[in-house]
């Protein structure tokens, strides 16, 4: 069987490949084109693979059962539907941007049986978000899904994926930006504490097409998610930002890829990590790519981690990758501090208490990246749960 969206990079058989190359990273839907991960390999060095409950080595144990909800707001002028899909299933409305990298990806393509598909039509401005959630299994228990969003020619709509409940999960998130369209996307990981996700995004964006993709990562007990910004088409301009607040035993991986194949385009990928508690972790692994073809790219991508307390780790890999030099510009930046002391005294001398002043410079903090998703709604959802936590935790 012809498997599409395979890339094989010249060499990978006789492994002579760089494997810290991003650039010439492998992807295929086959399955058995990966090999199960031992925890040395770069892509999988800083995950916990002892707990992931089985979705690394194909032992988890999955069902199907109707994991998809939405949408909230029906009015908006998008459809949202949930079709038959998966490996085997013809659908020309799923599948056409994925391309998974690791053997998860590619278990969660060929193990989900039904997909959750939103569709903007072509010249349709949604007049409201679009509410679409994706529940888990139940704890004790493994499931597979795929969610495709499309924006069609010319369209604008924003919308907002939220993963809530109990369970082991793994899914593909495939984001597909027609000519000129325009698309806002905020995924909400509101998991319980028990969840385990490991969730890929794929991108294909059209000609002058703009995406904004926001991630929010708060609850669950490991959450690894690997989006993948892909500029084939010129003119295409896309903004990847991320929020994660890690708490006590906590793993919270994100590895965002800004691939530019194509001229002209644009991207900007900015996250920020507080980490709080006894064995909390935030790792952040940022890629950006110029190949040989991309004239005329500008990309940057960017990390800030805090650590609100002894105990607390966070690990970050910026990355460039560059084949071209007639470029507009290409950077990344990364820090890592932990919370000063005297920052907390200035506040309480100013009469202040402790448990405030924290969430004073938490908000501060990740005030740039919240102010982004531009739904006060959701805005004050994440900011109360934020703080919340910093109340439990004081």
């Amino acid at each position: 069987m012809e498997l599409p969206n395979e890339r094989l990079a010249p060499g990978h058989a006789g492994g002579d490949v760089l494997a810290l190359s991003a650039i010439h990273r492998f992807t295929s839907l086959d399955l058995e084109a990966f090999e199960i991960p031992a925890g040395r390999e770069e892509d999988w060095r800083f995950t916990p693979l002892h707990r992931l409950n089985g979705l690394h080595n194909g032992t988890a144990e999955h069902r199907d059962n109707g994991l998809y909800s939405g949408p909230a707001r029906p009015d908006s002028g998008a459809r949202v539907e949930v079709v038959p899909s998966g490996a085997g299933v013809e659908d020309g409305r799923i599948g056409s941007a994925v391309a998974p990298a690791d053997r998860v990806a590619a278990q969660a393509w060929r193990s989900h049986t039904h997909a959750l598909l939103v569709t903007v039509p072509p010249d349709v401005i949604a007049t409201e978000p679009v509410m679409v959630g994706v529940s888990g299994p139940g704890e004790g228990t493994a499931a597979y899904g795929h969610v495709t969003i499309r924006a069609g020619k010319f369209s604008k709509a924003t919308v907002v994926l939220s993963y809530t409940g109990s369970g082991t999960f793994a899914d593909n998130v495939e984001l597909v930006v027609e000519e000129s369209a325009d698309l806002t996307v905020v995924v909400l990981h509101e998991w319980n504490p028990d969840a385990v996700h490991v969730s890929a995004h794929h991108t294909s964006l059209g000609h002058h097409a703009k995406l904004k993709l926001i991630t929010v990562s708060l609850g669950g007990a490991v959450v690894r998610v690997s989006p993948t910004l892909t500029f084939e088409a010129p003119g295409a301009d896309a903004e990847l930002a991320g929020l994660v607040f890690s708490k006590a035993g906590q793993h919270i991986e994100h590895r965002p890829i800004a691939d530019h194949a194509g001229p002209h385009c644009t991207s900007r990928v900015n996250y920020k990590c507080a980490v709080h508690g006894k064995e909390a972790r935030s790792v952040w692994i940022g890629n950006a790519l110029v190949r040989s073809a991309a004239k005329g790219t500008d990309t940057y991508v960017a990390n800030r981690n805090i650590l609100l307390s002894p105990g607390a780790r966070a690990d970050a890999v910026p990355n460039l990758e560059i084949e071209i030099g007639d470029i507009v510009g290409a950077g990344h930046a990364s820090a890592t501090g932990r919370f000063e002391d005297e920052q907390l005294f200035y506040l309480m001398s100013r009469g202040i208490d402790e448990n405030e002043a924290r969430r004073l410079v938490l908000r501060g903090f990740f005030r740039d990246i919240i102010a982004k998703i531009g739904i006060p709604e959701v805005e004050d959802r994440v900011l109360g749960t934020i703080e919340g936590e910093l109340v439990r935790l004081s």
